[in-house]
């Protein structure tokens, strides 16, 4: 059996994916929050903490999904793209742990994203010739625009940790959202499309979050294959708001796994903000992302 082992370095979260080439399927998989970009806005760097998270993870999961941390493919993206202390971190990773981590940029990281998201709509036997799709991340946020085999990406410079690290008052963050609002709709209408004619798919940690919850699941019940293909619209973002305002610390810890309390609520305005800017009713829910298409770009250069 072919197989290859992902790992993707975000912002916030560290996921790893070991997978069949044969016969495009998932072997195992390992997901933590290691909080990389803590403070990053302030500081510029990388802290030591977020750092030792971030080996103890690898060695971690290398035991857990029993993988050899030198043979897998490992790409990392904004935080690392925006660290002042980028190289000393990726050669202490390599140091700690034998992994050699790539910093991609945010076309690379559009285009693989892009490639997992068109085998996921295949295997769901959605539709997946015009698709408009959404990535937030923790430190930066994609949008492609899918037209059968061709695509245009723009990576805008904000995501739910940086957003959650610069605005404490929400009234702010909604007007930083209004000014991105009129970027998204500006590289839109670069395009000369008509929207209506594309279908609305999100991947990444909020939209699966809120399709979750709108099947009455919660992170440690959470079903990929349930949450895969699920719709949700603009009403389901406000209720989620709502519960999240309205509920504990402990609830919402229980709904959202640790880690991802804080920025939650911001990662939902990001999302709504988006249903705006293009003007949809309604989203398809994916949960492949980055880590499926690095392992499955890797399966097609075999």
């Amino acid at each position: 059996m072919e197989k290859v082992v992902a790992i993707d370095l975000g912002s916030n979260s560290f996921r790893v994916l070991v997978y069949d080439c044969l016969n495009h399927k998932i072997i195992s998989e390992f997901n933590q929050v290691v909080g990389m970009a803590d403070g990053l806005v302030d500081t510029g760097i990388i802290s030591k903490e977020a750092q030792e998270r971030v080996v103890e993870a690898i060695n971690y999961s290398s035991e857990k999904l029993n993988y050899n941390p030198k043979e897998a493919i490992c790409v990392t993206t904004a935080a690392m793209r925006m660290a002042n202390n980028s190289n000393e971190v990726l050669q202490y990773f390599l140091r700690k742990t034998g992994a050699k981590f790539k910093i991609i940029d945010g076309n690379e990281e559009a285009r693989l994203t892009l490639l997992a998201v068109k085998y996921a709509l295949k295997r769901e036997k959605l539709k997946s010739e015009k698709f408009v799709l959404l990535d937030i991340g923790g430190g930066s946020t994609e949008i492609i625009v899918n037209t059968k085999n061709d695509y245009k990406a723009h990576s805008f410079n904000f995501g739910i940790v940086t957003l959650t690290q610069k605005f404490s008052d929400y009234k702010l963050l909604e007007e930083s959202l209004n000014l991105r609002k009129k970027e998204i709709r500006n590289f839109i209408d670069t395009l000369q499309i008509d929207l209506e004619e594309y279908t609305f798919v999100a991947t990444a940690g909020t939209p699966t979050t809120i399709a979750t919850i709108k099947l009455g699941q919660d992170f440690f019940h959470y079903d990929k294959n349930l949450v895969n293909g699920t719709i949700v619209d603009l009403n389901d973002l406000n209720e989620c708001l709502e519960l999240f305002r309205n509920s504990s610390k402990q609830t919402i810890t229980s709904l959202v796994g640790s880690g991802r309390v804080e920025f939650i609520e911001v990662g939902v305005y990001i999302y709504k903000a988006i249903f705006e800017a293009l003007n949809k009713k309604e989203s398809i829910v994916l949960d492949d992302g980055l880590r499926e298409g690095v392992a499955i770009n890797q399966c097609l250069l075999k």
